[in-house]
Order: C-alpha cells, then structure tokens, then sequence
C-alpha cells in the first residue's frame, strides 16, 4: 500500500501545479500582423524600453499530468476555500488573502487547513469528503429579467 497523504505532501503537490501552470508556454492569440520588417533599434535606443523577461523552461510532461491531477482535487472543495489553496499555491500573503476575501486572517488560515484536511482524507480513504457546514445564500438568487 502507497504512503498516506498528509496535509504537507497535499500542500507541496498544490505548489508544484501553481509552479508548473506558471512555467507554461503562454498562449498567442491572434495578433495583428503587417507585411512591414520589425523595427531594429539601436542599443542605446531600446535600453530600457521592455523589462527582460526570463522564464524557466517548459515543465516535464510528468509535472503536467500531475498538474491536471492536482488541479482536480480542488473541485472537491467549496469555491471560496478553493481560491484560498490556490492563492496560497501561488505565494500570495495571506495579508492580500484576507483583503480579496475580507476575512480575518485566523479564519482564513483555519479554512486553509480544513480545505487541505479535506483533500487528504479524501485521497486516504478515497470517499468523498462530507461538506463541514451548511450555508445559507448570503444574497437571494438572481432572476433574469427581460430588461
């Protein structure tokens, strides 16, 4: 039988598929284009005009399948609580967490820990995990209207 999951490997492997989305080569859309040769400037003309951007190279095919496992797990859980493993995935200071959110910080940190608790027991036992509160809208739901 495989290892357990704890909430340490859960939170590594959510690192990892933030870490893996973000070195993915970045999607080109359509763009205008003209028959006109590209400008070259001089170096003293370009200095400093486009910030030098350095990527690390494209993940393994290895790190994206478990990106795609990864990115799965997250649906098992309530919206907000997603966002907040996400956020935390992505480096971002709980400090910013609790302004998008507005939440306390605590309260946060405490859903954090739940949401990974959740995914863990989930992957341990494979069921799937019991909602830990029942709420209640907060706004009534939206009618569309023929406006």
């Amino acid at each position: 039988m495989a290892d357990p999951w704890t909430p340490k490997l859960v939170e590594a492997r959510i690192e990892e598929a933030a870490d893996t989305l973000r070195r993915l080569p970045e999607e080109r859309g359509r763009t205008a284009r003209s028959s006109w040769p590209p400008i070259i400037r001089e170096f003293h003309d370009a200095y400093g005009v486009e910030p030098a951007r350095l990527r690390l190279g494209p993940p393994p095919a290895a790190a994206i399948d478990r990106m795609d496992q990864t990115l799965e797990w997250l649906r098992w859980l309530e919206a907000d609580d997603a966002r907040i493993v996400w956020l935390r995935a992505c480096d971002v200071r709980w400090k910013v967490i609790c302004w998008r959110l507005g939440a306390d910080r605590k309260t946060l940190w405490r859903r954090w820990v739940v949401a990974l608790t959740l995914i863990v027991g989930r992957l341990n036992r494979g069921g799937t995990p019991q909602s830990r509160r029942n709420r209640l809208p907060t706004s009534p739901p939206r009618v569309a209207t023929g406006l």
